[in-house]
C-alpha cells in the first residue's frame, strides 16, 4: 500500500492511494466513507498531511475504510485514469531536517571522521521537488552531487521523546535526494560558514513519489537503497548502515528541537555520492517504495 499527493487534469489536488496493482482516488474514497458514516465534520482530504493530521494515515485506516465501503459498493470507477502529476508527499512541513555523515563509508570517501552524536543540517521546504520534478542547476555554480536518503515523515508532535518511545511518532517513510552544490558547500567548510546555501536552493530536495505508511515497514533499518545516473549504478547500500538509527535520532533532535506533524528528517546518504549534469536522470530506489525520478537541467 502506498500513498501519493497529485494534481487532477485541471489542477486539483488529491490524495491518490496504491493498492492491488491500481491506483485510486482516495479524496474521493474518504468522501464516501464519510457519508456512510454520517460525519460531516470531518475535513476532506486532499493532501497527505492533513489525513495525517487527524490521525488517519496507517495501513489499518485505510483498509477498514475500504472494506467498509466495498461492502456496499464498486471501486471500480474510482480508478485514476488520466495521466499522473505528482506532488510531494508533504508539501508543507515546517523543516526537513538532515542527518551527515550517517554512513560511515560515505563519511571516509569524503576523508570526515564519523560524529560521535548526530550531525544534523537544514534543508529548506522552498527546496522540495516531486517525483518527475526538474532539478535545475544554476549555471557557474560548479559541481553538484546526488545523495539518495530515506525520509522519515512526523506523525505527531515530538518533544523529548525516548527512544523507546520514538517510532510511534513516524507517520510514513519515502525516498529522498539530498541534492548538494558540493563546490559551494566546500567553501563554506573552509570559511566555517554553515551549508545552508548549498543544500536548500531551489529544487535541491527532490522526494516521493510515494508515502509508505509506517504499519505496512516491517524493519526500516534493513531497506536496500539504490541511485542510478542514466542507468549506471552510482549508490548502493542498506539503511542497516546507518551509524545512529532512527529512533536514536528522533530521540536526540527532539531533545532540542520540536519536531511538528509533517517534518522531514532525512536519515543520511552512503558512499557513492557523485557529479550530476544538465541532461542526466537520476533514479533513486529504496526496497518497494517505488522510484524518485528526476531529470537535471540547467536554470
Amino acid at each position: 500500500m502506498r500513498a501519493f499527493s497529485y494534481f487532477t487534469s485541471k489542477g486539483e489536488p488529491r490524495i491518490g492511494m496504491e493498492f492491488e496493482n491500481k491506483r485510486y482516488n482516495f479524496t474521493y474514497i474518504w468522501q464516501i466513507f464519510k457519508e456512510l458514516k454520517n460525519s460531516p465534520q470531518t475535513p476532506d482530504y486532499y493532501f497527505l498531511q492533513i489525513m495525517i493530521e487527524m490521525g488517519n494515515f496507517s495501513r489499518k485506516v485505510i483498509e477498514d475504510v475500504l472494506t467498509e465501503i466495498k461492502q456496499f459498493r464498486s471501486l471500480d470507477d474510482l480508478i485514476i485514469k488520466e495521466t499522473i502529476r505528482y506532488d510531494v508527499p508533504i508539501s508543507r512541513p515546517s523543516k526537513i531536517i538532515c542527518l551527515g555523515r550517517n554512513y560511515t563509508a560515505h563519511a571516509e570517501e569524503w576523508k570526515s571522521k564519523v560524529p560521535e552524536q548526530p550531525m544534523f543540517f537544514s534543508k529548506l521546504p522552498s527546496s522540495l521537488l516531486p517525483h518527475e520534478g526538474y532539478i535545475r542547476i544554476p549555471k557557474n555554480i560548479g559541481r553538484v552531487d546526488h545523495e539518495i536518503e530515506l525520509a522519515v515523515v512526523i506523525g505527531q508532535k515530538a518533544r523529548k521523546v525516548l527512544e523507546k518511545d520514538a517510532m510511534d511518532y513516524i507517520a510514513g517513510y519515502t525516498i529522498a535526494n539530498d541534492v548538494t552544490a558540493r563546490a559551494q558547500q566546500g567553501v563554506a567548510i573552509k570559511k566555517g560558514h554553515p551549508w545552508t546555501l548549498s543544500k536548500g536552493m531551489d529544487t535541491f530536495c527532490p522526494m516521493g513519489p510515494y508515502l509508505i505508511p509506517v504499519d505496512t515497514v516491517e524493519n526500516p533499518h534493513n531497506l536496500p537503497l539504490e541511485l542510478t545516473v542514466n542507468g549506471g549504478v552510482k549508490q548502493k547500500a542498506n539503511t542497516k548502515d546507518m551509524v545512529f538509527k532512527i529512533p536514536e535520532l528522533i530521540a536526540y533532535i527532539s531533545n532540542h528541537i520540536t519536531l511538528e506533524v509533517g517534518d522531514i528528517i532525512c536519515t543520511g546518504t552512503p558512499e557513492g555520492t557523485l557529479p550530476i549534469e544538465p541532461g542526466d536522470v537520476i533514479e533513486a530506489k529504496i526496497a518497494d517504495f517505488g522510484v524518485l525520478r528526476n531529470n537535471v537541467i540547467e536554470d
